[in-house]
């Protein structure tokens, strides 16, 4: 489980990308509040970037969690759970190696 926080969004996708080539699977991303947009940045960076056509989004939980601010009072913070999984990565279609090389003439 990732845990989505205050760090840069390159950390969490650094921490997203060696989990799942470790063979950890799933990996959960999760946040709550004003991180959940930084929870969804981090998990299309890893699927669009890092690795593309290799990772599977699971079912995604949302919630709400009531928590104590800094004033003691309680609060309802909404809250965030992506699982990926890494899956075979897709086939790319490749042409013989003479074939991008331009003829002579």
């Amino acid at each position: 489980m990732v845990y989505i926080g205050l760090k840069p969004t390159m950390t969490y996708v650094f921490q997203v990308v060696a989990q799942l080539n470790s063979g950890a699977s799933p990996v959960v991303v999760r946040a709550r509040g004003n991180a959940i947009a930084k929870a969804v940045d981090v998990v299309e960076v890893v699927r669009h970037r890092f690795l593309e056509g290799q990772v599977e989004i699971g079912r995604i939980a949302t919630d709400t969690e009531r928590l104590t601010n800094r004033e003691g009072r309680e609060a309802n913070v909404s809250a965030i759970s992506i699982p990926l999984s890494l899956v075979a990565p897709a086939p790319t279609e490749r042409g013989p190696a003479s074939a991008s090389l331009p003829t002579p003439e």
